[in-house]
């Protein structure tokens, strides 16, 4: 299968594209940062198609689809992993920041997949995959926009689904809790270091991307990892209430933007 995953440069992108990698398919690998994706890439040159490209440039964020499938061929599965994050108070958060990251965590995936959704409706066959995060289900104090963009994401994903049911294309929707990646560490280390935070459960890039390898397969509608974390998909109430009473502040709360 040719497999596009954006953001593949680093945490659960290059996880991805290392399990995929080692399943035989062939890769679109999309990124800022070209020097990683072709480190990424080495030894897989028959079966890799490289492109940087910023996905917050909304405009352009499909002009090199067509190289993508003029490489490779059409595209079988879209993951819509690139994704940025602000852990900061609403007020402390200039809009430009929280602008960028709206582009790259919502309205480039959405993009991304109005592109590539007609062909695979002609061919009836295709998947779409959505890293939307347990802020989606959860949201998190003083993630006023990533809280946004990440349950805008998982919205569109769910309810896509649905829509396409019958079409031959399929829809899985991934909502991660804490992973170990360069990304949660720096959030990690922006926040106070409260008991509740030291229990949060942490997942695997490696985990999670054999668990999203496999779903594309076995057309899973979506995953919650760590698993611990389903609950919030179920009770709601319950998780808003320990999200407000336990979620920890930032060590230091800078001023507002202006």
């Amino acid at each position: 299968m040719h497999i596009i995953i954006t953001g593949a440069s680093s945490g659960i992108g290059e996880g991805l594209a290392k399990e995929l990698f080692r399943r035989g398919h062939t890769l679109t690998l999309v990124a800022r940062r070209r020097a990683l994706l072709e480190k990424l890439a080495a030894g897989h040159e028959q079966q890799v198609h490289v492109v940087e490209a910023d996905l917050a440039d909304v405009p352009r964020a499909t002009e090199w689809l067509a190289g993508a499938e003029q490489a490779l061929g059409p595209v079988d599965v879209l993951i819509n992993n690139a994704g940025v994050q602000i852990v900061a108070p609403a007020t402390a958060t200039p809009w430009a920041d929280g602008e960028r990251l709206l582009h790259v965590n919502l309205h480039t995936p959405l993009k991304l997949t109005q592109a590539v959704l007609p062909g695979m409706l002609a061919r009836r066959r295709g998947t779409i995959v959505d890293i939307s995060s347990m802020a989606g289900l959860a949201p998190t104090p003083f993630m006023f926009f990533y809280n946004a963009a990440k349950a805008g994401l998982g919205a569109a994903s769910e309810a896509l689904r649905g829509e396409l049911r019958g079409s031959g294309v399929h829809v899985l929707t991934v909502y991660p809790g804490p992973v170990r990646t360069a990304m949660e560490l720096a959030a990690r280390q922006t926040l106070e270091d409260t008991t509740a935070a030291r229990l949060a459960t942490t997942g695997t890039t490696e985990e999670l991307a054999r668990l999203i390898a496999d779903g594309i397969v076995s057309r899973r509608a979506r995953i919650i990892y760590p698993r611990r974390y389903a609950v919030s998909r179920h009770f709601p109430n319950l998780t808003r209430w320990v999200m407000d009473r336990f979620s920890p502040k930032p060590k230091a709360l800078p001023p507002a933007a202006h």
